[in-house]
């Protein structure tokens, strides 16, 4: 048997040559650009043959007859009993003139082509897109039926077809698959196409949310999803049963399944959270079409829109097929396979090969460099505060990374030791001593930074003062409010500001702010700390908002309490569960790698939860914990007895439940 195959370096061409060479005797002749002649190996490995059962037939779709040679026109002429056209752009958020172009002109010379050979049958796979959005039950024998055409897809599947139907003089069967999905054994799939598109909106839901948690969705139309290898069987055996030509076959799943019912099988294969709850999405439909588009052309709406589904990877009119409107009868596909053993599994018995598939191949994340390393490698990242703790154990892991490191500090002698320590694990760091209180020390060293270096990538505002004291222990010390004021909130905003210009030149780069879990939480005896962080991460909310569309992003880390010298002084915490340093630095890396808008641990979230929801009850945890634990020795004048105070149960309880909250 000697078959010809249009679209065979395809996902169901491969396998469906693959399945035609099992049959004894049977010789291949498929059609491939010259451009693609590095392909064929690796198609022979694949189909386990020689190139003299598998042979390439160089050509172009687009051109008259395929662009196929004299010599290779004669061999085929009068020797192709089955000739199958795969050759098509499956592909919602294809260019509509390359699909013209491939779908109905590739298709009006294919079917010449067939002609012109003298093939025996000629098999044309078409698409259930060929039946447009029909409203109801598409039978295989309908086709003029087929109603609204507004996608390009739809109407190129559907005029591909009608060019079959009307210009092959070779006896002709047709196949309508349904949205062809992976391998239901092994969950292989080539690319991300129809429900993949919602893969990593499940994935996003089971980062932010545990299995268990109901979640509201939308019901939607029915989605027709089939197994590749159920296509390639069917498509197989079908085509080699007598007496059918003529005839259309829907290679479908008999019992669709709605949409919501899609997302939470899905879900499920995942172990990410369903939709418990799902509203109907036909709703929709009660909204005027001239409000929709109303809305849609606002330019806020328009662009977050687009941030949504460009975020989620999802094409642009994904949303118009939430409603797909059409159910496909098979019944003529169900009376070939009688007796085959061939029938379309349930989705639910392999959703999760599909699913494990796609997410250790064809996660669109896979292809980010997610190594600290791509991110920051030649590029000159400041840390302010570099010289102690979490700035010295970031400067390590950045210059290790191959950035162009360069810290800041006040102490020359701290400075020097942290260059020291670095350039002992073998890597460089550039120092600067700078106070960045002084607003004319930090101007000057903003000059000087940008003459040595022209640009900073990445800035990461560390340099902080904490001071612990509650406010009746400082009506007399005013001056404490204002210096952390002023290295907090002044310094760090002088120096963004300065690094900013040359940002928006290059139209890129990243600040993160070192902002603290007190701001979620509201941390009492941290007022002034609080305050000074809480200024600085709303000028950050605002900066970011101007700058959204330049290259620019923020991030601010409510970094918990990490034991650095900053909180030496309160002996209290000597007892307490806290970060180090090198810790506290991975959540900076974090910041570099992903960009996020804001990092904060789940319980600091919740503080800022409780005091937006119930501001009452987390006053009076916040109060309970404020009462206590006792003012340090410092903030009571009693400086020089500066004991380790030991902890009582209650305490002990309060900052296991609070853990890294300030006390």
């Amino acid at each position: 048997m000697h078959y010809f195959v249009t679209g065979a370096t395809g996902f169901i061409g491969k396998r469906l040559v693959k399945k035609l060479l099992t049959r004894k005797g049977s010789l291949v002749y498929f059609l491939i650009r010259k451009q693609s002649l590095d392909k064929v190996p690796a198609l022979l490995e694949y189909w386990d043959v020689s190139k003299t059962r598998a042979i390439p037939v160089f050509g172009d779709l687009r051109e008259p007859e395929l662009g196929i040679s004299t010599d290779d026109v004669k061999l085929l002429s009068e020797n192709i009993d089955h000739f199958f056209h795969l050759a098509a752009v499956y592909d919602l958020a294809a260019d509509a003139d390359d699909q013209i172009a491939v779908n109905v002109d590739g298709t009006r010379k294919t079917v010449a082509f067939a002609n012109a050979i003298g093939a025996l049958h000629l098999h044309h796979v078409s698409s259930i897109a060929a039946a447009g959005l029909y409203e109801g039950v598409f039978r295989e024998d309908m086709f003029d039926e087929a109603e609204n055409f507004d996608h390009p897809y739809f109407s190129t599947k559907h005029k591909s077809e009608k060019i079959v139907r009307s210009e092959s003089k070779v006896p002709f069967r047709i196949y309508r698959p349904g949205i062809v999905i992976g391998d239901s054994k092994t969950g292989a799939m080539d690319k991300i196409d129809g429900p993949y598109y919602f893969f990593k909106l499940i994935q996003r839901i089971r980062q932010l949310l545990p299995p268990w948690m109901p979640m509201i969705g939308l019901e939607g139309g029915r989605l027709n999803i089939v197994p590749v290898d159920y296509v390639v069987d069917a498509l197989d055996y079908i085509a080699h049963q007598p007496k059918l030509d003529g005839h259309c076959f829907h290679l479908t799943d008999p019992e669709a399944m709605r949409v919501g019912d899609v997302l939470n099988t899905f879900a499920r294969a995942a172990h990410a959270p369903t939709m418990s709850f799902r509203i109907n999405a036909a709703l929709m439909g009660f909204i005027p079409e001239s409000v929709k588009k109303g809305m849609m052309s606002l330019t806020p709406v328009r662009r977050i829109k687009n941030a949504v589904l460009k975020d989620l990877g999802l094409p642009d009119d994904m949303m118009q097929f939430i409603n797909y409107p059409t159910r496909f009868d098979n019944r003529n596909t169900a009376t070939a396979l009688a007796g085959s053993g061939i029938s379309c599994p349930r989705l639910e018995n392999y959703a999760d090969k599909i699913w494990d598939y796609w997410e250790r191949h064809l996660d669109p994340a896979l292809l980010i460099d997610r190594t600290l390393r791509g991110q920051v490698a030649d590029k000159v990242v400041l840390v302010t505060g570099g010289s102690s703790g979490i700035g010295l154990a970031a400067a390590h892991k950045l210059a290790e990374a191959g950035a162009i490191t360069i810290i800041c500090g006040r102490n020359e002698d701290k400075l020097a030791a942290a260059k020291m320590e670095i350039n002992g694990c073998g890597f460089d760091v550039i120092t600067y001593c700078a106070d960045l209180a002084d607003m004319e020390n930090s101007d000057r060293f903003l000059k000087l930074l940008l003459t040595n270096h022209g640009r900073v990538d990445i800035l990461v505002n560390n340099a902080g003062r904490s001071i612990r004291r509650g406010i009746e222990s400082s009506y007399d010390r005013f001056h404490d409010f204002e210096r952390m004021m002023q290295l907090n909130y002044f310094g760090a905003l002088r120096l963004t500001m300065g690094l900013l210009p040359k940002m928006i030149e290059q139209k890129h780069g990243h600040v993160i702010n070192i902002s603290s879990i007190g701001v979620l939480t509201n941390a009492p005896r941290f007022s002034g700390y609080v305050a000074s962080k809480a200024a600085l991460d709303a000028w950050t909310r605002c900066a970011a908002s101007e700058f959204a569309d330049v290259g620019i992003k923020f991030t601010t880390i409510s970094m918990p309490l990490v034991r650095t010298p900053m909180i030496a002084p309160t002996k209290i915490y000597e007892n307490m569960p806290t970060l180090a340093p090198e810790q506290a630095a991975e959540l900076i890396i974090e910041a570099i790698v992903y960009k996020p808008v804001r990092i904060a641990t789940r319980l600091g979230v919740l503080g800022e939860v409780l005091h937006a929801l119930v501001p009452r009850v987390a006053q009076i945890v916040m109060n309970t914990s404020f009462r206590m634990f006792p003012d340090s020795d410092a903030a009571n004048a009693r400086e020089g007895e500066n004991k380790t105070q030991h902890m009582n149960a209650d305490q002990m309880v309060l900052q296991k439940l609070l853990h890294g909250v300030h006390f």
